[in-house]
């Protein structure tokens, strides 16, 4: 008995597979224009995405630029130049201060060497009082000025004083410091730095001593309320900006100090971003915050740019990420750099070698790349000093009306292996001659410390109910030098004083 399919002819059978076919390419054109539509919809959302985050950055014009710079195929590496603005404009002045009307003035400035081997990282801090050479710049009329010499650094981001500031010409004047090619520039605002620290839920910070109002305006009659307790804690969005813009209120209030707390600051938000972790999830909140926070070079000016630069740095190591500052010593009340130090610094980057550790000493001309940075973690060896201060902490006040000077004898301690629990004001100006005073079981440190300043006068705190501990009261008779230290230039501070992005963030927040 046969069946009908057995019975059809060839025909009919033919037919029948057409037909199957037919249902089954019916049944698969509903399934192709649905994929075909989740590329196109998927296709417009990355491309609405490109065209949001490259909507939201801005950059600044390359005319400014100068056309007299160091050679791009001299250095290695790549050499970034970040610029922190207080400029008033587009809500600034409701975060930091100020008049809308005012113009764009620049409150710190690093510049990143990335080695070529992408894996570590130099940010080298040039202070706002340092005093350069500014080279000819860019006004907005077309013009270009004369060159200034002894001017502050800072003042190169004001020429043409306008309200959103002149970032070309701070490039310009960082090219003529370092003698380095500057391959990108980048500015964050008080607007944009406050949003990126919201975005990555906060970033841990440390002080050494509760803080209040005054501490960030000294100009306030009152000391205010309370901003933030001594200790750990984190902080985002305004309270971020209050911490990095504190000057006043820790030590002796000099701008250096501030640069160890913004490095401290920069350690922890690198680390942050490194935790959570390079995935778009993470990334794609992060770019969006980032590119409405920034003003850049032409050279990043689009999403796709400033995203692979982004992602360029996932395998750098926190540890391998060192922050220092340039070679200096105070000209008065401003801040001169150090010759021949900042030459070596500046040769290192340009050549890619790891530069001088914060102990002075080289590293036999290694790059980046080939020593894994082993070799430069802060707890090398500080070997070469006379005197030896392992194990002996001791706080600075400063006993004259020179602005910065327990500072210097910070760096001094610090190079020489002590520990510097604070630094401050004595109870008055006028003291002529440096004193170290030590409380009950505190004489042999005391002594120890004298090998440093052997020309100091000791004192017992038992004898007048001077405060326990040891401390060195500076008077005018101390130069910022002490004999058996090996300073960083004629000030003591030390050549540079790293530390790396890895670092405790309660370390070495005590200098200025």
């Amino acid at each position: 008995m046969t069946t009908p399919d057995q019975q059809a002819t060839p025909e009919r059978r033919v037919g029948h597979r057409r037909s199957g076919r037919r249902r089954r390419r019916g049944r698969l054109r509903p399934a192709l224009a649905i994929s075909l539509s989740l590329i196109v919809l998927v296709t417009a959302g990355a491309g609405w995405l490109y065209l949001r985050l490259t909507g939201n950055i801005d950059t600044f014009s390359a005319d400014g630029i100068s056309d007299d710079r160091p050679d791009a195929a001299a250095s290695k590496g790549e050499n970034v130049l970040v610029i922190g603005s207080d400029a008033r404009t587009g809500g600034n002045s409701d975060l930091g201060g100020g008049d809308k009307g005012d113009i764009g003035r620049s409150d710190t400035a690093f510049l990143l060497h990335v080695y070529a081997d992408h894996r570590h990282a130099v940010a080298v801090s040039i202070p706002r009082d340092t005093l350069v050479t500014i080279p000819p710049c860019r006004l907005p009329d077309g013009t270009w000025t004369e060159e200034q010499s002894d001017t502050m650094f800072n003042a190169a981001y004001s020429v043409g004083q306008t309200p959103e500031g002149n970032p070309a010409c701070t490039q310009n004047t960082v090219e003529k410091l370092s003698g380095l090619r500057v391959d990108h520039t980048v500015v964050v605002d008080f607007k944009g730095f406050a949003s990126l620290t919201d975005v990555v839920g906060g970033v841990e910070v440390c002080l050494p001593q509760d803080l209040y109002q005054r501490d960030l305006n000294p100009n306030r009659a009152a000391r205010g309320k309370k901003l933030f307790d001594k200790g750990k804690q984190n902080v985002s969005g305004q309270r971020a900006l209050d911490y990095v813009r504190i000057r006043h209120g820790i030590g002796d209030g000099s701008d250096i100090g501030r640069i160890k707390r913004q490095q401290a600051f920069m350690s922890g938000l690198l680390k942050k971003i490194k935790d959570d972790g390079f995935t778009p999830t993470k990334l794609l909140p992060l770019a969006e915050a980032a590119t409405d926070a920034l003003t850049v070079d032409p050279g990043l000016g689009s999403a796709d740019k400033l995203l692979k630069f982004a992602m360029s740095l996932k395998d750098v190591d926190l540890h391998n990420t060192r922050f220092v500052t340039i070679p200096w010593r105070y000209e008065g009340s401003r801040v001169a750099v150090v010759e021949p130090d900042a030459g070596d610094l500046w040769s290192s980057l340009k050549d890619d070698r790891a530069p001088a550790d914060a102990d002075g000493g080289k590293d036999g001309g290694k790059s980046g790349g080939e020593d894994g940075g082993e070799d430069r973690d802060g707890d090398a060896d500080k070997g070469g000093s006379e005197v030896s201060g392992q194990g002996v902490d001791v706080a600075v006040r400063n006993g004259t009306g020179t602005t910065g000077l327990a500072a210097r004898a910070a760096g001094t301690l610090e190079e020489s292996g002590f520990t510097v629990t604070g630094t401050g004001n004595a109870d008055r100006t006028d003291h002529a001659t440096t004193v170290i005073q030590y409380g009950p079981g505190r004489k042999d440190d005391a002594e120890k410390l004298a090998g440093l300043f052997p020309d100091a006068g000791l004192e017992s705190a038992d004898e007048d109910g001077r405060e326990d501990g040891l401390v060195l009261v500076l008077g005018d008779d101390y130069t910022g030098e002490a004999s058996g230290a090996r300073g960083g230039g004629a000030s003591g501070a030390p050549a540079e004083d790293a530390r790396t992005a890895d670092a405790d963030p309660c370390s070495d927040l005590s200098y200025g």
